[in-house]
């Protein structure tokens, strides 16, 4: 095995949900520089052709998908499939935050459309997947991004946000045990403060300072600061790691 940290990856077949926002993005971008073909999907198709334009390699699929209607994930998958032949790694970093000034503020509305992407949307296609994997017999990756909310329980307006990501880290844990005979790895990474759209999103400056302060190295991650836990988890280094949850978050969360 050649130590370096995409060992393993070249020629793989990857899906990158959320792939047009911050994270998603650069994860897209790094899995390509390790020589994988990357089905780049998100809600709207320039943006997902702008990523799949940037990328070394090849060849790359962008896909528009609205990963909410469960019905849609097959269309999404045999598309994968029947380009790439296959698939061997799913990251699932396309997700919904919906602040709010108090928990006092959150409407079903908010509730249902953080947990129909967040979580729903999420295990569904973490199960389609884990079924063409299985199918393959040649086991997978799957990795899903979840926050640390999770642990923290988050704030105020955005209690719902965090029950979303609590849900994600237990789905994970289940889907590792679950799937494990299979050699399908399920584990989870668990962002901090990323300088992105989503997290400047609803706060002003003054209360974004006051969650970078929290923060003992004292900055946002910058969005590429993700990408390489998220390919050491896809990579063969990796192999032995299953229902795990990779805390990157500059030392706010700390376990």
């Amino acid at each position: 095995m050649a130590f370096n940290i995409g060992s393993g990856l070249e020629g793989k077949s990857v899906v990158v949900t959320g792939g047009s926002g911050g994270i998603g993005r650069e994860v897209c971008l790094a899995f390509a520089a390790a020589g994988s073909r990357v089905a780049v999907v998100d809600l709207d198709q320039g943006k997902v052709d702008a990523v799949a334009a940037e990328m070394e390699a090849g060849p790359h699929l962008p896909i528009a998908c609205d990963l909410k209607p469960i019905a849609h994930h097959k269309t999404l998958i045999e598309k994968v499939v029947t380009v790439f032949g296959g698939i061997d790694v799913l990251v699932c970093t396309a997700a919904v935050l919906i602040r709010r000034p108090s928990v006092f503020d959150v409407s079903e509305a908010d509730w249902d459309l953080q947990h129909d992407v967040n979580l729903k949307a999420s295990f569904f296609l973490n199960q389609a997947v884990a079924r063409v994997m299985k199918d393959q017999g040649r086991g997978g990756r799957i990795i899903n991004f979840t926050s640390q909310g999770w642990q923290s329980g988050g704030f105020g307006g955005s209690v719902a946000y965090a029950a979303t990501k609590g849900g994600v880290v237990s789905m994970t844990r289940g889907l590792a045990r679950s799937l494990a005979k299979d050699k399908i790895t399920v584990n989870a990474v668990s962002p901090g403060a990323a300088d992105t759209a989503m997290m400047r999103s609803g706060m002003d400056q003054a209360a974004l300072d006051a969650q970078v302060a929290q923060i003992p190295l004292g900055y946002m991650a910058a969005p590429s600061e993700l990408a390489g836990t998220v390919l050491f988890l896809a990579s063969d280094h990796a192999g032995y790691i299953t229902g795990a949850t990779i805390n990157v978050s500059g030392g706010w969360l700390m376990y």
